[in-house]
């Protein structure tokens, strides 16, 4: 997985018409027309919003007839869903070295004795 390819991806994700025209996709193969029908966008900027989509690599089209049909790229998705095991990946390991770090020393981490009632909480 490329960063350039992330990035072309999560740009496209960015934007909430987009992301909307890959729920109505969801569906499946759908005409230009039937999808400006439901956005709040004329058919000119949806037509854009799916160029965006299709560079990223999102969805496809194909010709039927006088019209695209526009559906979702099998595995369009993958390139976000490898970013996000990676960089959670990342996140879990450094939590788990400093909790192993933390478990090492008892003290590290402990809250401190102060002898009074948690925060928030008033003596009664």
């Amino acid at each position: 997985m490329s960063n350039q390819q992330a990035d072309l991806v999560f740009d496209a994700l960015g934007e909430p018409v987009r992301r909307r025209i890959l729920e109505l996709l969801r569906a499946g193969p759908t005409p230009v027309g039937r999808l400006a029908e439901q956005l709040p966008v004329g058919r000119p900027a949806v037509s854009k919003h799916l160029r965006v989509l299709s560079s990223a690599g999102l969805i496809e089209h194909r010709p039927a007839g006088t019209r695209n049909l526009y559906a979702l790229a099998p595995g369009g998705l993958a390139v976000a869903q490898q970013w996000l095991v990676q960089t959670w990946d990342g996140v879990l390991a450094a939590f788990a070295a400093e909790a192993q770090r933390a478990g090492a020393d008892p003290d590290r981490g402990a809250p401190p004795e102060s002898g009074g009632p948690p925060p928030g909480r008033s003596q009664q």
